[in-house]
């Protein structure tokens, strides 16, 4: 079985909504760290306070072929192309500690594919 990471970086109050898309698409556990972004534009300021949304960043090891799927997931239902947020994968070669149970979910996943 190949994975892959999936990252998805999302508002953090798109976190929620984020990781119940992914687990109905199949992703099974996930990594959260908070963060904060600085994009294009200049950054927005009140009263001489900048103002810096925070976000959140999902980390889901997933069986290769799943994490497309809930990549796609995640990118409709978040309207990805439209807000500020930002999924992509990267192949892991080397995995260790990954929990049994989840392993027996990627594979009852893949089954369905079939």
């Amino acid at each position: 079985m190949r994975f892959s990471c999936l990252v998805a970086i999302v508002p953090e109050e798109h976190e929620e909504k984020a990781i119940r898309t992914a687990k109905k698409a199949g992703a099974g556990s996930v990594s959260i760290l908070q963060a904060r972004g600085q994009g294009l534009e200049e950054r927005k300021t009140f009263f001489g306070l900048t103002f810096e949304g925070s976000q959140s960043v999902l980390f889901f090891v997933l069986e290769r072929k799943l994490s497309l799927r809930v990549l796609k997931a995640l990118q409709r239902e978040l309207d990805l192309g439209e807000s500020d947020g930002l999924t992509f994968t990267l192949p892991i070669e080397h995995l260790a500690g990954i929990n049994t149970q989840e392993l027996s979910q990627f594979e009852e996943s893949l089954k369905d594919d079939l």
